[in-house]
């Protein structure tokens, strides 16, 4: 296994853990059970990326390697066991950002190593890194991330494009994914520490 290959799959790993352990903190705001725990780590780990590969057309990742929900499944259990204070909540904050601008990339890097054109990899990029956050938070009744004035879904755009247009222009795979990872999760900072947003639509309501 290659450097590239390694270092892709340990984000992989790493991005489906903090996803997970971040579904099960919505089910211990609710003090839900160890089973709802369970499942919703595992459609918040795995969500993103089931939805991207049902779209290119590619096996789903996690049916054939069922490593994955295990590793959510673990989140699950140390949340349970540990608990989650304020300051552990901040600290899940920030791997979220981690977990995101890493979704971000390799999304986008799945999409287009099976030739998919590079818009539609960009968009499959965003939807790996945001969409199970957003399948948590329909489920757990919270406002969903796609509804939230600070920037989440724009890092993940920022990141996957400026990954698929850097190896679009040849630059080393390995490179052009350690400047969109950088670039999603600088904006994503931004927005954590500075409340940085995108301005409202300027009309009023009729």
């Amino acid at each position: 296994m290659d450097a590239l290959t390694t270092t892709l799959s340990v984000l992989d790993y790493a991005a489906v853990a903090v996803f997970g352990a971040s579904g099960a903190l919505a089910a211990a705001r609710a003090k839900h059970d160890i089973i709802t725990f369970g499942f919703f780590a595992a459609i918040t780990g795995v969500g993103g990326g089931t939805l991207r590969d049902l779209l290119i057309g590619a096996p789903v990742f996690w049916v054939a390697r069922p490593e994955y929900v295990a590793v959510c499944l673990i989140a699950a259990i140390g949340v349970w066991i540990f608990g989650w204070g304020q300051g552990r909540e901040r600290t899940l904050l920030w791997l979220d950002a981690v977990g995101m601008a890493a979704y971000a990339v390799v999304g986008a890097l799945k999409a287009t190593s099976l030739g998919v054109p590079l818009v539609s990899a960009v968009v499959m990029g965003v939807l790996t890194s945001t969409f199970g956050g957003v399948i948590r938070d329909v489920l757990a009744h919270q406002p969903s991330i796609l509804l939230r004035r600070e920037l989440y879904v724009t890092p993940a755009l920022i990141g996957a494009a400026v990954f698929v247009g850097l190896n679009a222009l040849g630059v080393p795979t390995m490179i052009a994914g350690l400047m969109g990872f950088i670039a999603a999760f600088t904006v994503r900072a931004g927005a954590i520490l500075f409340g940085w947003q995108l301005p409202g639509f300027p009309g009023r309501a009729p």
